[in-house]
């Protein structure tokens, strides 16, 4: 295993030299010391490599990671794994707001917290948060899953199209058109997977599904107050 030292190697060098390992399809192994809460960390990695970073990071750590595999060991700043295409982002810590956002595949596994606004925009991601989430998450969520081990806050799923929300906890209160769904057997399967991969201890029987109730793909003068 290589490793970059950030108390002597700068951020910029720093990511050079895994963007280009991850370009070689090298499956090297990297540990990144002493992040210091340094932004952008590990960002737009397109290929397959392993990157631990010892320590927490500020914001968007992991943004646009393809095929690699990044596990910070501490908590995140605001917007990690931001556009995640693919690969897995595991947060040993809490993660801060809009974790996630507009992610189109992959797995992003929060083993703590995780603020407002988690897995806005998703548009593919499968986010699993093994603790709480904050007001707004999965807003205007359109393809995806977020897993919720905890409780979520205000207004889950706002305006939400085809995302799957299943939470185990209480939520507080559910945006607008998202509505509480049947639990199939298709959904216990996609569940029971997605709990096995985040290496949660929880059985997909606990959780209760959220989604769109689809009232506000069209205009309907009778839905006017909820746009």
């Amino acid at each position: 295993m290589s490793t970059l030292d950030m108390s002597v190697t700068p951020l910029r060098e720093v990511n050079v030299t895994l963007q280009e390992a991850a370009k070689s399809q090298s499956n090297n192994a990297y540990e990144i010391t002493n992040p210091r809460g340094s932004h952008a960390v590990a960002v737009g990695l397109d290929g397959p490599l392993s990157v631990t970073v010892k320590g927490s990071t500020g914001y968007y750590c992991a943004g646009m990671n393809k095929l690699a595999t990044i596990r910070v060991e501490g908590s995140t700043g605001p917007g990690v794994a931001e556009n995640m295409m693919s690969g897995e982002v595991v947060i040993e810590g809490d993660a801060s707001q809009y974790a996630g956002a507009t992610g189109r595949g992959g797995l992003l596994n929060i083993k703590g917290n995780a603020s407002s606004r988690c897995g806005i925009s998703m548009k593919g991601i499968d986010i699993v948060v093994h603790g709480n989430i904050g007001h707004m998450s999965a807003f205007m969520a359109q393809k995806g899953n977020l897993v919720v081990l905890g409780d979520a806050g205000d207004a889950l799923g706002d305006s939400l199209y085809e995302a799957r929300l299943f939470v185990r906890g209480t939520v507080k209160s559910l945006g607008a058109d998202c509505i509480e769904k049947e639990m199939r057997p298709e959904h216990i399967e996609i569940l029971q997977e997605l709990l096995a991969r985040a290496g949660a201890d929880a059985k997909p029987e606990e959780f209760k599904r959220y989604g769109s109730a689809r009232r506000l793909y069209n205009f309907n003068i009778d839905h006017a107050d909820e746009y």
